[in-house]
């Protein structure tokens, strides 16, 4: 194996080291929020990214970009969320194919009750990852992150 393969296996083996810490994190994530809330974690992402809008709203492109999904995904999920009475769509009025996202009332206060439960999770999930040892210098570097102001 040359230098070439080596540096490829090192980054085939990191991007593998963090996908196990993300499968960790999600499925923790995705049963507690299910069972606690009746959230995916995908859903969850939507609320809380809208709920950082600071009372105003997203186009449907930022909040597909946000929980990291297709256009088409993002409708559907949208469509689901709005049939729950947790968010709605507001048509741009300057651009009449521009649509909008909030979050209504129902959508902030669902997501006030799994904030907690999200956060318990995460931080579980994060102190689990940091006892296995191949996983440890992810969750170190994530601790070192700059945290949004």
């Amino acid at each position: 194996m040359g230098i070439a393969d080596d540096a490829v296996e090192i980054r085939a083996q990191g991007w593998r080291t963090l996908a196990a810490l993300h499968g960790l994190i999600e499925t923790s994530l995705e049963r507690a929020l299910q069972a606690g809330h009746d959230l995916s974690v995908v859903e969850y992402t939507v609320l809380d990214a809208l709920s950082r809008q600071d009372g105003w709203h997203m186009r449907m492109s930022q909040l597909a970009r946000a929980a990291a999904l297709s256009g088409s995904a993002t409708t559907r999920l949208v469509t689901r969320l709005e049939q729950r009475g947790l968010l709605t769509r507001i048509l741009c009025a300057d651009d009449r194919r521009g649509i909008y996202t909030e979050l209504t009332p129902a959508g902030s206060e669902l997501l006030a009750q799994a904030r907690p439960s999200h956060d318990r999770v995460l931080a579980d999930a994060l102190a689990e990852a940091e006892a296995t040892p191949e996983l440890a210098p992810l969750v170190d570097a994530l601790h070192r992150l700059p945290t949004a102001r």
